[in-house]
């Protein structure tokens, strides 16, 4: 299974995915997110948000690494990379 980073922004004003930021992982598709990072309610809501950017079920996807932080490694199912290409690049930024 492939593993995309992720960096999650929680308290966002709104649920968005997409836009890229340098990671300690490598290039990683940004999350915003409203949950706060209390109690991985954050987390949940990041991988929830991802899953439907991708149009997924959440439980299609596993957290690898970043349990505690905002950049994470999350596990998927084969045959996204267009579409997380897509949602990284610059111009499509807060749209999903």
């Amino acid at each position: 299974m492939p593993t995309i980073a992720i960096r999650v922004k929680p308290g966002a004003s709104r649920t968005a995915v997409g836009g890229s930021h340098a990671g300690p992982y490598g290039p990683a598709l940004i999350v915003a997110v409203g949950a706060r990072p209390v109690d991985g309610k954050a987390t949940e809501a990041a991988l929830k948000a991802l899953a439907d950017a991708l149009l997924l079920r959440p439980s299609a996807l596993r957290l690898k690494a970043g349990a505690a932080s905002r950049d994470k490694l999350v596990e998927l199912p084969d045959g996204h990379a267009e579409r997380i290409a897509a949602l990284m690049d610059p111009a499509r930024v807060g749209r999903h």
